[in-house]
């Protein structure tokens, strides 16, 4: 692997984890529970989507970090998903609102986590 392609790996894991982070996020703002299901099937359609492929382990653990951030990483940091902001935080294609600032906040997170 060479080092560009290195760092686009990094970049895509990055947004994965952050994609699912804020899908984890949403969905618990809608439903008042942590939908692992939920999560695992975002993870594979955002894969495919993208043009990507990721072995199960790694999507296990990429599963498990979004919901960790999302269930308490995030309130630590400030950043309360509510109801009334879910929308904001996709675009009308369902990927990541980048001018959000709760998107914002949350890449720090995951950049951080990665």
């Amino acid at each position: 692997m060479t080092k560009d392609e290195s760092t686009e790996h990094d970049r895509a894991r990055a947004e994965l984890l952050c994609f699912l982070v804020a899908i984890a996020a949403a969905s618990y703002a809608l439903n008042q529970e942590w939908r692992v299901d939920h999560v695992v099937e975002c993870c594979r359609r955002w894969l495919k989507k993208n043009q990507l492929k990721m072995h199960w382990l790694e999507r296990v653990r990429m599963g498990q970090l979004a919901l960790k951030i999302a269930s308490k990483d995030l309130l630590e940091a400030g950043v309360a998903v509510r109801l009334s902001s879910v929308q904001a935080l996709f675009t009308d294609e369902m990927e990541l609102n980048g001018s959000s600032t709760m998107v914002q906040r949350m890449r720090v997170l995951c950049n951080d986590a990665l």
